[in-house]
């Protein structure tokens, strides 16, 4: 792996994992909701966590990846990355 994909796969997961980190900051604030609130709260957080085991899984293989699939596999790592991103902010904005 060149310096460049090290670096990048580097940036990534401490994206995925700042991520993460305030996945577990809104569900310690979810648990404070009302209880039919929480329920809602609760199936949300386990899509976020569905979409960060498949972010993961996704730079698992981005960092295995050959030169000559690296491009395809970045983009496909920001797709998700993004889309991750994207549902957080909507759960975060609805707590």
């Amino acid at each position: 792996m060149s310096a460049a994909s090290t670096e990048y796969t580097a940036k990534m997961k401490r994206q995925l994992d700042q991520l993460n980190n305030q996945i577990e900051a809104l569900e310690a604030k979810t648990d404070e909701a009302r209880a039919d609130a929480r329920v809602a709260y609760r199936a949300e957080l386990a899509k976020l966590r569905q979409q960060s085991k498949v972010a993961m899984a996704k730079l698992g293989e981005l960092k295995g990846a050959s030169e000559d699939s690296w491009d395809k596999m970045v983009a496909e790592m920001e797709k998700i990355r993004d889309a991750f991103i994207h549902s957080f902010s909507y759960f975060k904005s609805q707590v």
